[in-house]
């Protein structure tokens, strides 16, 4: 178990190959995935229902420009339902039904609207977060379910691979109880409401609630809707010391609460790449010396 935390400054985690510190809350980078929106009908076939697809991690932007085109309406309609909705969220929530547009499969029928698809959603999240095991399991990790679906969030898009949601979850956790900064490039990105690999000093310093490396604790809401597998990873996760990780390659992402550790595998990362970091990859470029310069898009 590592006593001191070295500075904020100088560590960052990685996502499936990038380098980013967890702490007070977790990482996450959301990437658009191009997803189908409606059945196809074949020639000869019978007619299927149409149905709108909402992947695991989607960020609440995703869901309504999906809806949108779902329903042939023009640009920004399903965001200006959002107030003609009445959803039923949590207080914690303020209105922002981010994290709760429960990512599944929907029918689509002539009667579809953007109020009708949103609250189908919300309330299928309820159902699934609401239950007294949820309940009971985010008590146990003394936080709310509002709270717990924020972590999940966070894993969802951290994760490289289901079996990893769990440690990333306890990586999470053991930040929190340290009172370590997430400094997390999946926070930054929301905040600047992009999709990107590449996190810059200059972006860490944006003012913004989402803003992990200026703040600390969780972000204020979740940055994505997060699907099952990561919601019972964030009320169980996996037991372990753990403080960093870093996706080695694909398939082998390490664990680890020694920051010594965690460099060697940093640099072994490092030596898995195809070609040097240009000067524009994130934090500057790729260096096996700096802790703090050490960057990759993930693969």
């Amino acid at each position: 178990m590592q006593k001191n935390t070295p500075p904020p400054s100088t560590i960052r985690l990685t996502r499936r190959g990038r380098l980013v510190l967890i702490a007070t809350g977790a990482v996450v980078a959301g990437t658009a995935v191009a997803v189908p929106l409606l059945s196809v009908e074949r020639p000869g076939e019978k007619p299927q229902p149409a149905t709108l697809v909402i992947p695991e991690g989607w960020r609440a932007s995703q869901v309504y420009e999906a809806v949108d085109k779902a329903l042939a309406l023009p640009a920004g309609t399903t965001r200006n339902a959002l107030p003609k909705a009445a959803l039923k969220l949590p207080d914690d929530a303020a209105g922002n039904p981010e994290g709760y547009l429960f990512p599944a499969t929907y029918p689509l029928d002539k009667k579809a609207t953007p109020q009708t698809l949103l609250t189908y959603m919300v309330n299928t999240a309820n159902k699934k977060f609401n239950g007294a095991p949820t309940a009971a399991g985010a008590q146990r990790n003394t936080m709310n379910v509002y709270q717990t679906v924020t972590i999940a969030s966070l894993v969802q898009a951290e994760a490289a691979t289901k079996a990893d949601m769990g440690k990333v979850a306890r990586v999470v956790f053991n930040r929190l109880e340290r009172g370590m900064p997430l400094q997390m490039d999946s926070t930054i990105n929301y905040a600047l409401n992009r999709f990107t690999l590449k996190t810059t000093e200059n972006d860490t310093r944006v003012e913004s609630p989402y803003n992990s490396y200026q703040r600390m604790g969780l972000p204020p809401t979740p940055i994505d809707n997060p699907g099952e597998e990561a919601m019972r990873a964030a009320l169980s996760p996996t037991p372990g010391d753990w403080l960093y990780f870093v996706t080695v390659k694909p398939g082998d992402t390490r664990f680890t609460a020694s920051y010594a550790e965690h460099l060697r595998n940093v640099a072994e990362f490092n030596r898995n790449q195809h070609s040097p970091q240009s000067p524009q990859s994130p934090l500057g470029p790729q260096s096996s010396k700096s802790p703090k310069s050490q960057s990759a898009a993930a693969g």
